[in-house]
This record gives C-alpha cells, structure tokens and sequence, in this order.
C-alpha cells in the first residue's frame, strides 16, 4: 500500500503549529512584547513554501483563528465573546501578507526575506492601527477617542509603533527560524524540496 502522506506538506504544518503555539504561549499578557510572534514569519512561509493557493491562504488563517479561538477561551476567559472585536481587520492583513510571500519570496534568500519581512510588518502596522483609529481608538494621552483628523491618525500610529517594532523583530527572528529551518530540512532531506 503506498504511503499518501506527503513529507513536504507533513512538514510545513508542523512548522505552523510551532508558531501557532509559540503565540499562544506568548499571548498571556497584553503589551508590546506581546507582538514579538511568528504570526508574520508564518504568514510569509506560508505564502512562500505552500504551493497551493489555498493552502497558502487557509493553513496560517486557520492557525491563526484557532490560536485565536484557544488565547480567548484560555487566556482571556471568554471576556471578548467567540472572537474580538475588528477580527476580520487583522485576518485581512495576514491574508496580505500571505500575498507578499507569494510575490516577494519567489526567490528564498536573505535579501529577499528581510524585505518581505518589513514591506509586511509596515503593512501590518498602518493597516492595523489605521483600524483601531476608524473603530474610535483611545488616545493614550488623554484617556478620550482619538481624533478623526490627521493629527488622530498619527497619534494612533505613534501609540504603535512599540508593537510595531516587537512584530518586525518577531517577524525577523521567526523568518530566520522558519526559512532558515526548512531549507536546512530541504539539504538534508531532498524530498522536502518537491512541492506538494
């Protein structure tokens, strides 16, 4: 009887599930350490190794809902509902930076990954905060909602960039363990090497 299971595909999810873990251990407070993920790393792997479009899009989407789902329940005690608020903001964004591993990371390299790395992180944090700037976010200043002027938009961008720089050094140290890990899986077991 032949073996269906494919190796490549065995190991690519095992390596999401390792992220998907790690968030969840990283998650038990909320504070700009805990932005320090493989959220980003993953979305970019994903993107990059997963031939399959829709492997590429559901695997580090449905890690993420139910990392989500377990963060909630465990974590938070249920307290935000199912899922938090705005959910489908930050699902979208990950679904981008799945992209950007499809069309940055044709080619795996160091180059190349740093860039994906930040071109994503970037993305993350405008589109993210510019959400919680639309949803009626808190000025960290005054306690009051942001403005709905430029001048709220920056506020909320600046009150970021803490979390920002915590999901780029997660998404950079990730990305080194991940890319760096599978190609080194790829030399020593050249099977891994064929898509799945």
């Amino acid at each position: 009887m032949k073996n269906t299971l494919n190796p490549r595909l065995l190991t690519l999810l095992c390596f999401m599930l390792a992220a998907a873990l790690i968030r969840i251990l990283n998650v038990a407070q909320l504070s700009p350490i805990s932005n320090f993920t493989p959220l980003g790393a993953m979305a970019l792997f994903s993107g990059a190794y997963f031939s399959t479009r829709w492997k590429a899009f559901a695997f580090p989407l449905i890690t993420l809902f139910i990392s989500d789902l377990l963060i909630n329940a465990v974590i938070y005690q249920g307290r935000y509902g199912i899922i938090y608020e705005g959910w489908y903001w930050v699902y979208g964004i990950f679904a981008l930076i799945v992209f950007y591993g499809k069309v940055l990371l044709q080619k795996i390299n160091v180059k190349n990954v740093v860039l994906a790395a930040v071109i994503a992180t970037l993305s993350h944090w405008v589109l993210s905060d510019g959400s919680v700037w639309l949803s009626g976010g808190i000025d960290l200043r005054t306690g009051l909602p942001l403005t709905r002027d430029w001048a709220g938009f920056v506020q909320c961008l600046t009150q970021g960039v803490p979390f920002m720089r915590n999901f780029l050094a997660g998404t950079l140290v990730y990305s080194a363990l991940l890319f760096g890990g599978f190609e080194v899986l790829k030399m020593r077991f050249p099977n891994l090497a064929v898509a799945e």
